[in-house]
Order: C-alpha cells, then sequence, then structure tokens
C-alpha cells in the first residue's frame, strides 16, 4: 500500500480514535483493540479498488470480512471487528464524511455458544481455604473473596480505590461498563478479609488509593491477578484452571440456583440488557417458558 493510499484510509481512524478518547472517553483497552481491528482492515483493503473509506459501500465490507476469516479470525473476533468498523462507520455519519453506515446491513457471524464452566462450591470452599499469612497471600485472599463474593469484573477488582470501600457497612462502589456506577454488597468473608490486608497494605509503600496493589506498591495489574489465580488453583489441588470471569460466572450461577432472581442477578453483575445475564447463568427458553406457564394469569387461562 503506497504512503498516500495510506494516509486517506489511516488519518480518519485516527481522529476517530482521538474521539474514542477525548470524548467517548473509553479505556486505554477498549482504544487498542479498536486500532488494532480498524487497522487490520486497512491492511486488507490491499489490492483492492479502495483508495478512502467512502469507497467501502456493503460489499466491500462483506468482502473485508471474508478476507479476515481467511486469515484464520473465528467468529467472535470477526463480530468485534465488524462492531469496530461499525462504530468507526457511525462516526464517519456523524461528521458528515459519508451518508451512510455500509456495516450496518452487515450481519455478524453466528456465534457457538460459549460459556466457562463454573466452579461447585465445593471446589470454591477448596480454593478459598487459604491460610498464609504473608501480605501477598492476604491480599490474594482477599481479591479471590471479593471476585467470587460480588461477582465483580476483572477490571472492576483492578479499579477499586480504597475510598470506594465502605466496611462498616458491607459494601463497595464499582465503576463498570460504560463508566456506570453501582453499589454491591460485601460479604462477611470478604470484609474480614479486606481489613486484614488493608492492616498490611502500607508495608508495600502504595503509591495512590488502589486497594489492591503489587509487591512493587504500585495498583495491580490485570495480568497479574490471572496469574496469581491460576497458582493459587494449582496450589489449592483444583482440577480446572482458575481465571477471574469463572469466579464472576460462578457467583452468577450460583445467586440464581439459590435465588431464581434474574433481575435482582442482572443488578448484581451491571448488565444493561438482561438477555447478557440469561446467557450469563445458563438460562434458556424452556425454564422461561416454564416460569411464564405456571406464573402468567393469561397461559393458565383454558388450562385442565
Amino acid at each position: 500500500m503506497n504512503s498516500n493510499l495510506s494516509s486517506f484510509l489511516t488519518e480518519p481512524v485516527d481522529h476517530f480514535l482521538n474521539y474514542l478518547k477525548s470524548e467517548k472517553q473509553l479505556s486505554l483497552n477498549t482504544q487498542i483493540n479498536y486500532r488494532r481491528q480498524l487497522y487490520a482492515l486497512i491492511d486488507l483493503t490491499d489490492g483492492l479498488d479502495i483508495t478512502k473509506w467512502q469507497d467501502i459501500d456493503s460489499s466491500a465490507v462483506r468482502l473485508l470480512i471474508s478476507r479476515s476469516r481467511q486469515t484464520g479470525l473465528q467468529a467472535r473476533s470477526l463480530s468485534l471487528r465488524l462492531s469496530a468498523l461499525r462504530s468507526f462507520f457511525d462516526w464517519m455519519v456523524k461528521n458528515d464524511l459519508i451518508s451512510a453506515n455500509p456495516a450496518r446491513g452487515v450481519l455478524n457471524p453466528k456465534l457457538g455458544q460459549h460459556l466457562p464452566k463454573n466452579i461447585d462450591i465445593d471446589e470454591i470452599n477448596q480454593l478459598l481455604d487459604i491460610e498464609y499469612s504473608d501480605p501477598l497471600s492476604v491480599r490474594d485472599r482477599a481479591m479471590l473473596e471479593v471476585m467470587y463474593g460480588s461477582g465483580l469484573r476483572l477490571s472492576e477488582l483492578v479499579s477499586l480505590n480504597c475510598r470506594e470501600l465502605n466496611l462498616t457497612e458491607g459494601e463497595v462502589r464499582v465503576t463498570g461498563k460504560g463508566n456506570k456506577e453501582r453499589k454491591l454488597p460485601l460479604g462477611r468473608e470478604s470484609i474480614r478479609w479486606i481489613e486484614q490486608w488493608l492492616t498490611m497494605r502500607n508495608d508495600l509503600k502504595p503509591q495512590d488509593d488502589a486497594v489492591f496493589i503489587s509487591k512493587l506498591g504500585k495498583r495491580i495489574s490485570p495480568r497479574n491477578v490471572e496469574k496469581r489465580f491460576a497458582q493459587w488453583g494449582i496450589k489449592q489441588g483444583l482440577s480446572s484452571h482458575i481465571h477471574p470471569h469463572k469466579l464472576r460466572h460462578s457467583f452468577a450461577t450460583h445467586m440464581l440456583e439459590s435465588s431464581g432472581d434474574l433481575r435482582a442477578v442482572q443488578e448484581l453483575l451491571g448488565h444493561a440488557d438482561l438477555s447478557t445475564t440469561q446467557v450469563y447463568t445458563h438460562l434458556d427458553f424452556s425454564h422461561l417458558s416454564e416460569v411464564y406457564d405456571s406464573a402468567h394469569p393469561r397461559a393458565k387461562r383454558g388450562r385442565k
């Protein structure tokens, strides 16, 4: 791709990324993902009669997605790439750079339902049976308790600040997707281990208000949390790989099994759409049909 062609395609993308950063204030990870997907699409225009984004119609979008599939991308990754392209074209429409979004009429690839296996109660108890007294072990026990006890996302866990904890009331404020804030209850064990960790935290010379910090005093990274959780799974003798998302999924599953309250679980997880919670917690249509048949007055009418 020659330099002139490259600039016609890359400059609008760079302006869009700046918009995501300055106006939308999306997370750095999200910005990086958008950039990766859009620049990958630019590379795939090589050899096509495309000199600028305005040359792309719905047929070209389908061709780019087809080329993406040929590189080995699976359905979920293809959907993410198409979503990034839709958002970019929406921005172009908003700024009168194109008249219509050519990616809007292109359907997402079909996704197979993929759910992480939840951890059963016995394995949860086995995992959380950590009685080491060194600071990092106490910190990890506190993180595990909070992840499973309140169903946090990994990003929410590492973003927690001390000022957002209310241990007296047993509550924590977290900021989730779209900068939406919600208040969550903290369980008894979560509070106990957070309190124990906070007595040790200052010894690591924290550099900011982060609740969970590394041994260097910096806010702990998502990768570090993933690594530590996996290590504890091995050390505690669990047969399955332990990942933060598994703890959140297990929280949702166990809460739903015990309460049957899908709306409450939705609020706790911070899902904007009930259907997201429905998939998360293994609810299927047959279950919802049973609830409907047994509860709705119009469903009961005419039954023997």
